[in-house]
């Protein structure tokens, strides 16, 4: 999103930004580009119970009909269910704190990217011209708890960032709203994720697989694929990039499978630094059993290191099976051990993979093109005349 947006500012957007939520690292382990972004971010978050209490009074003050119409949305979205009228509460604060700054700056526009709940809720307490762009994978999931439907009829403009994105925007809202369905696709910079030097027979074959360590993100199948790949005679070395609540029990599983020296927990990481993990790979592995079309993929294919993925939502929109890099029908430890052995042991299908997995990134998902496609699509969104319809 960093990317995106800078890009976006290139082609001459004004982008304000704010997040929910504070950055996910000390400020001394942001790259440059962060820290110089987050010296201009408004945290929601960072008002902290009292800047909540005052910015709901404030609204309440000054727009009672709006506010008390904001309220009735959280009810009806919970569904009469406590803990997720608690819940939408607490969203309803964050979006009043986001419209007391949207105010103030007198902002009218905003594009969303993993807060459409209160964005949402936004557009009940004044007057937005929203759109958003939805990533999956847990809101098709969940899509109900997500409030798919109550989002498409509300937003002017929603994205997708692949084909069966939209497929399933479409399964759970009105035809008459498919019209503003859009694909956005992601991308990356091909030429800060250039070719690394290709291996043809390492002394120890590296994998890498960077995302949160959270369930179903396949991390503990990778492990023990590896567990699988050693006894069958590969001297085979795991690098996870990332951090999550499932840390502790991947670090237990590692230490039952007497993995501790050849599985390395690198934690978050900084763009810099993680491209320094790409530099070392001989291959990337994904094992999620849900995705969206993780970027991850894109730059690893980007430096032409040749992947391994599960065959799962979007990733095939990305990943040609046996064109582009491998794909895995099922997150499996015994499919993941097979495909990876195909290529520890065939360094020109490694070196092939490699070459097509960056071609196809450079046609399909090439940040500087497809952030230029974004900005006509923004560009379709009307200017503000009305409030639009209620929840």
């Amino acid at each position: 999103m960093l990317r995106e947006i800078r890009a976006l500012r290139e082609l001459g957007f004004d982008v304000r930004v704010a997040s929910v939520r504070p950055a996910d690292r000390a400020f001394e382990q942001l790259s440059p580009e962060e820290r110089e972004e987050q010296s201009g971010t408004f945290y929601i978050k960072s008002a902290r119970a009292a800047g909540a209490f005052s910015a709901c009074g404030r609204m309440l003050f000054r727009s009672p009909l709006r506010f008390l119409r904001g309220l009735g949305c959280a009810v009806r979205l919970s569904r009469l269910r406590p803990g997720l009228l608690v819940r939408n509460l607490f969203y309803l604060a964050e979006a009043a704190i986001f419209c007391d700054w949207l105010g103030r700056l007198r902002l009218s526009r905003v594009h969303m990217h993993f807060t459409t709940t209160v964005g949402l809720l936004a557009t009940r307490l004044m007057p937005l011209r929203t759109s958003a762009t939805i990533h999956g994978s847990a809101e098709f999931v969940d899509p109900r708890g997500f409030y798919l439907a109550e989002k498409v009829a509300a937003f002017d403009l929603v994205c997708v960032i692949s084909d069966y994105g939209r497929r399933q925007l479409q399964r759970v809202s009105h035809r008459e709203q498919w019209g503003k369905l859009r694909v956005s696709r992601l991308g990356v910079d091909p030429s800060r994720f250039s070719p690394r030097p290709f291996r043809y027979n390492p002394a120890q074959f590296e994998i890498l697989c960077v995302g949160r360590l959270a369930l179903g993100k396949g991390q503990d199948v990778l492990i023990s694929t590896l567990d699988q790949l050693r006894g069958a005679g590969h001297q085979v070395l795991l690098r996870l990039v990332g951090d999550g609540d499932q840390r502790a029990a991947l670090e237990r599983l590692t230490n039952v499978r007497g993995l501790e020296s050849t599985v390395i927990f690198e934690g978050q990481q900084n763009v810099d630094r993680v491209r320094d993990c790409y530099q070392q790979a001989d291959l990337f592995a994904l094992a999620s059993s849900a995705e969206g079309i993780p970027v991850v993929l894109m730059e690893a294919m980007a430096m032409e290191i040749p992947c391994v993925a599960t065959d799962v939502m979007g990733v095939p929109e990305l990943i040609r099976h046996e064109v582009d890099g491998l794909l895995v029908p099922a997150p499996d430890a015994g499919l993941f051990a097979g495909a990876i052995t195909r290529l520890i042991t065939d360094a020109d299908l490694r070196l092939r993979l490699g070459k097509a997995g960056r071609l196809r990134v450079l046609d399909q998902y090439d940040l500087g093109k497809n952030t230029a496609a974004f900005a006509g699509i923004l560009k379709e969104v009307p200017p503000l005349e009305s409030s639009g319809p209620g929840c």
